[in-house]
């Protein structure tokens, strides 16, 4: 796991460090509970870095717990893929892996707890009713007209509620605290309802009741030990409820520790936001690449580790602030520099015929795999009378420093000769440019002059008779604004030009690729192969990256 946060003091780190300082046998241990009623984006790798990170550095303990308290929106599905995902990014916790739903029992009686002491009762108002019993911001709320029940009724009817008498919304359970409090959050909120149906991924039937996430993420902290639950700023205005709660169990009580939540620019990361890209088909799934969720991302070619390097540039901060989604391309494109082994590939094909070049040969030249990696080594690409190159490498009329292929100019050929442009054909009807005619230069094999004149330009190219087709995928911003989750009606400004399909000519080095495999399609951008070859199908290959940040 990177370890860039532990070089970085942050306000977090600055507690922990008290907090050690006072207890010289203090362990610390962290947790990450996500919900598992969604995919992980990359806000959530964040949090989990944070998390994992903060423990890592002080030989602590970090916890994976599902917080899988509402069966109505969970499934196992999401449980398997969120472990996938923070396995992925390389991110260990202790085992076993915990979830609320192993301390139901306990958190059941913790409840009860509550009701003997007097400090919760068992409330018939209707949902509505409750949440206009409430009161406003400016107004206070109004006494629930079941909150002095004797104690012996609510725990009655709370056991009643448990074995499955009554019908989902009739009950709940609500803490008895403040209806005037100007925290909403301590309004008598509700810690237990009733849902019968669908049955829970874990317990299946065995509970007509659930805690909310409230009541649960406290206690479970408790009950595993943890010191510092740290949470996003949102809940902020619950710290006073989780400390209450703790306190009238008189248990073992972490101490809650918000942070910002990481917002990123030109893209949603609201479940519910992602969740409609999803049902509404703006997108084809979670992981569409064009997603911020992690299985988009990695199924995008983001290699972990610049995820993860991303995460600790962005640090800890306590105040919302949008960060620009170039500078998580920056990490991408650090790493795939690197690693990713380079290719020659023509994105939009125009044919290249060299005249005085013999047809009834072709030869190879060796190409390097990466020049940041001399370990990477080098390959063979074959050489050929015809080839294709990028049409937006020739220009009949030049215009400004264009240094690349016009007619009576010279350009490299990357490894191979220098050409000198002749003529070019044209489609009788369009008039676009079908062929390009050039001479080549025999004694310039590898692109050098002997007599010394500079060449230029240097053009990447395949050959003609040995290239193999390929679907490619090149992504763009997925919302045509920068701040698009602060729009109501987001949805009008998704990018309608955020994904174009074409097909490329690439150089038969990438039959022998793997799935996943990253590449740098040489003066173009990296790529990762999704799809491979086989047959008569072309692979397909999503684009990761532009080689540079076009957008500033």
């Amino acid at each position: 796991m990177n370890d860039s946060i532990l070089q970085t003091s942050n306000f977090i780190k600055d507690i922990i460090e008290k907090d050690k300082a006072n207890n010289h046998d203090l362990t610390i241990m962290t947790r990450f509970p996500p919900e598992p009623n969604g995919y992980l984006h990359i806000g959530h790798a964040k949090s989990a870095y944070i998390n994992f990170s903060l423990a890592k550095e002080n030989n602590g303990i970090c916890n994976l717990r599902f917080d899988d308290t509402n069966p109505t929106k969970e499934n196992q599905i999401f449980v398997n893929s969120i472990k996938d995902d923070l396995a992925w990014l390389g991110l260990k916790w202790e085992k076993p892996t915990r979830y609320a739903s192993d301390y139901f029992d306990k958190l059941y009686d913790f409840a009860k707890t509550l009701i003997l002491n007097g400090d919760a009762y068992v409330c018939d108002l209707t949902p509505e009713e409750i949440r206009t019993f409430r009161g406003t911001l400016t107004n206070p709320g109004i006494d629930s007209p079941y909150r002095n029940r004797e104690i012996s009724e609510n725990i009655e009817l709370f056991e009643q509620m448990k074995n499955g008498c009554y019908e989902e919304g009739s009950r709940v359970l609500r803490t008895k605290i403040d209806m005037s409090s100007g925290n909403l959050n301590l309004r008598d909120p509700v810690i237990y309802r009733i849902i019968k149906t669908p049955e829970h991924h874990r317990t299946k039937n065995k509970w007509q009741i659930y805690p909310t996430y409230d009541f649960a993420h406290g206690q479970a902290d408790s009950i595993e030990g943890v010191t510092h639950s740290i949470c996003t700023l949102e809940f902020e205005d619950h710290k006073p409820l989780y400390d209450w709660l703790l306190e009238k169990l008189k248990i073992h009580h972490p101490q809650q520790i918000e942070f910002a939540r990481l917002n990123l620019s030109f893209t949603v990361l609201s479940k519910r936001k992602l969740a409609n890209l999803v049902s509404e088909k703006y997108v084809t799934g979670w992981d569409d690449p064009r997603m911020p969720t992690l299985a988009a991302l990695r199924r995008r070619g983001y290699p972990p580790v610049a995820i993860l390097n991303f995460c600790a540039e962005v640090g800890v901060a306590k105040r919302e602030n949008t960060i620009d989604i170039s500078l998580l391309e920056h990490h991408v494109r650090k790493e795939l520099n690197q690693t990713a082994s380079r290719i020659l590939g023509v994105i939009d094909p125009v044919k290249l015929i060299i005249d005085n070049y013999p047809s009834n040969i072709s030869e190879t030249f060796e190409a390097i795999n990466n020049p940041e990696n001399p370990k990477a080594g080098t390959r063979k690409i074959p050489f050929s009378r015809e080839i294709f190159i990028e049409k937006s490498d020739f220009m009949e009329n030049p215009t400004g420093k264009f240094f690349r292929l016009t007619i009576g100019s010279e350009v490299r050929l990357k490894y191979a000769y220098i050409i000198k442009c002749t003529d070019v054909v044209k489609d009788p009807k369009s008039k676009e440019i079908v062929e390009i005619h050039c001479t080549y230069d025999p004694l310039s094999k590898g692109g050098v002059a002997t007599d010394g004149r500079k060449i230029k330009g240097t053009l990447h190219w395949v050959s003609a008779s040995d290239s193999i087709p390929a679907k490619i995928k090149i992504y763009d911003r997925l919302f045509t604004i920068e701040k698009p989750e602060t729009e109501t009606d987001y949805l009008k400004y998704f990018n309608n030009d955020s994904l174009i399909t074409k097909t490329a000519q690439l150089e038969p080095s990438i039959i022998s690729s793997k799935e996943g495999s990253n590449y740098q399609f040489e003066r173009i951008g990296y790529f990762v192969l999704e799809k491979k070859y086989s047959n008569n199908n072309s692979p397909i290959f999503n684009q990761t990256v532009s080689l540079r940040d076009s957008k500033k």
